[in-house]
């Protein structure tokens, strides 16, 4: 199985901490976030590993990954960078990883092993670090309901309640062929303008919503975190995360 980071965007919200660099360069616990992302993937046995690139391309150079490149990074959103990659993506199954976040090798091992056409991890506990990162912690949060049989049914939407979620996507999931397919599909009914806003949660919620392809839910309990702004660095520096983190 191989793996691809998705590393294409500036990360605005970080305001200037990616002035002169991508946003998976910014550090955690010492090491740079592609670190911690590139550690897990190894040591879940993954030797095959792809990087999107876009804002600032040459300064992840020389780490042996293979480089798909977004030359409209500036004005595409993440779905359309994984098109780069589609020599990969149609031809056997693929972990994608956001290249703002942190997690353990099991969140990956899990999603190696399902025998599902498209996967997701997610965190049944979320409220513990979204209670750290804002005040209100709804202010950030996405839906996230499942059917009975852990198939995703929601995903994207703001909640009105906490009814309404049931864990937090992460950001880090399984494609096969026949799913990265059906991203395909989806992504031909809609006009060029459309594809290239859209987020993958409302990549995700349109094929939930054509109910030819489910997508599996896995509940993921290690440690991880997304990080989007210099108060996140902090919460996750200070925090219990330390002796966790990849």
């Amino acid at each position: 199985m191989k793996a691809i980071i998705l590393a294409a965007g500036r990360g605005s919200r970080m305001k200037h901490l990616t002035d002169n660099k991508p946003k998976c360069l910014i550090e955690l616990h010492g090491r740079p976030l592609l670190e911690h992302q590139l550690s897990a993937l190894t040591e879940a046995g993954i030797e095959d590993i792809g990087i999107i690139t876009g804002y600032k391309r040459e300064l992840l150079a020389g780490r042996e990954l293979h480089e798909f490149h977004n030359s409209r990074w500036a004005v595409t959103n993440m779905v359309s960078s994984l098109t780069y990659a589609d020599e990969w993506l149609k031809n056997e199954p693929c972990i994608v990883s956001y290249s703002d976040i942190f997690y353990q090798s099991s969140a990956v091992i899990d999603l190696m092993q399902t025998p599902a056409k498209l996967a997701v991890v997610y965190d049944e506990n979320w409220l513990e670090i979204w209670g750290k990162r804002f005040g209100d912690p709804l202010e950030d949060a996405e839906t996230f309901r499942l059917d009975s049989e852990s198939h995703l049914v929601e995903i994207g939407n703001k909640p009105k309640s906490f009814d309404e979620i049931q864990g937090q996507y992460m950001g880090l999931l399984l494609f096969t062929p026949e799913g990265w397919r059906e991203v395909l599909r989806v992504r031909s009914e809609m006009s060029p303008d459309d594809r290239d806003c859209m987020h993958m949660t409302g990549t995700l919620q349109r094929i939930i919503n054509a109910k030819r392809v489910r997508i599996r839910a896995l509940p993921y309990h290690g440690s991880w975190g997304e990080v989007d702004s210099q108060s996140d660095l902090d919460v996750y520096n200070r925090s219990v995360f330390d002796d966790n983190v990849n």
